[in-house]
């Protein structure tokens, strides 16, 4: 195996690696921005240990990269850094490194696994996203965000473990995780955001803890295996279309802090045949309830007397609506 000693490559270097597909970089400090962008043949690297730094777009495009070493002192990887490298199967994440830029890892179709450090503190945008293989990760401690996006159509995912230090779960997170059977989010979290488990198909439970007050528009939209979900008593507002076309879902809870039910929010729950709105609820969305066949039971605040359109196709007459 033949190896390329190279130093910070300009536009003319990265023309000058020709058949060279195993590099070595020279001592460095950083590997900069753009570095070796659209470096379609290279396979192998091996980065010194004097780099502290991943620039963003620094292997964006790699195809052929199947694996890389990031050593210990490493504390950032950047934006893009390694955007579409389709063949890098695993990676490791040093313990220096604290923050994984956007769409750092995005596209990588092959990677399977990834171990993420405690010293990582915020996962980017898009950082995961659409890693096609990926079938587990664990967040550490040390995490308080996740990003929008960061584990979208991540649909080998089949487990994921959230640390309690998380405290928001953002818009798309783990969008069309088809997988992905169950999830527990921790005590931590105080924000659902929109569309954040979108068609995760195979989910059958989850867990919402107490301290999270509001649930994005279609968070849970599509997850068709859901069976029940309880609602916890600080959630004050029901996003549009959260739970539609939750097909599974027999039962739900909603408490009694909740004052608003956005438009379609359980539209065509086909088999929840029962639910009961509290009194502290004041504003109900169109259709919130539409195609929902088989609800034979309906306790709703009498304020909703003469809204029809909450109930949009569905067969009143079979149904016992209740007003309090």
């Amino acid at each position: 195996m033949s190896f390329l000693l190279f130093f910070l490559p300009t536009v003319k270097d990265r023309e000058d690696l020709g058949e060279h597909r195993h590099v070595k970089l020279a001592p460095i400090d950083k590997v900069r921005d753009n570095a070796f962008s659209n470096c379609y043949n290279l396979k192998s690297i091996v980065i010194p240990d004097g780099v502290t730094s991943i620039g963003d777009y620094a292997f964006n495009y790699c195809q052929s990269l199947t694996s890389i070493v990031i050593p210990d002192g490493v504390t950032s990887i950047g934006d893009y850094a390694f955007c579409y490298c389709k063949s890098l199967k695993s990676i490791v994440i040093p313990n220096s490194v604290t923050s994984i830029g956007d769409y750092a890892f995005y596209k990588c179709q092959s990677l399977t696994s990834i171990v993420i450090p405690d010293s990582v503190t915020s996962i980017g945008d898009y950082a995961f996203s659409t890693c096609q293989s990926l079938t587990s990760i664990v967040i550490p401690n040390s995490v308080t965000s996740i990003g929008d996006h960061a584990f979208f159509y991540c649909q080998s995912l089949e487990s994921i473990v959230i640390p309690c230090s998380v405290m928001s779960i953002g818009f798309h997170a783990f969008y069309y995780c088809r997988d992905l059977k169950s999830i527990v989010i921790p005590d931590g979290v105080t924000s659902i955001g929109d569309y954040a488990f979108y068609c995760c198909q195979s989910l059958t439970s989850i867990v919402i803890p107490n301290g999270v007050t509001s649930i994005g528009d279609r968070a849970f939209e599509k997850c068709y295996n859901l069976v029940s979900i309880v609602i916890p008593n600080g959630v004050t507002s029901i996003g549009k279309g959260t739970f539609s076309t939750c097909q599974s879902l027999t039962s739900i809870v909603i408490p009694n802090g909740v004052t608003s039910i956005g438009k379609g929010t359980f539209s065509t729950c086909q088999s929840l045949t029962s639910i009961v709105i509290p009194d502290s609820v004041t504003s109900i969305g169109d259709c919130a309830f539409e195609k929902c066949y088989n609800l034979v039971s309906i306790v709703v605040p009498s304020i909703f007397k003469n809204r029809r359109d909450i109930f949009e196709r569905i067969k009143l007459e079979k149904v016992e609506i209740k007003y309090t």
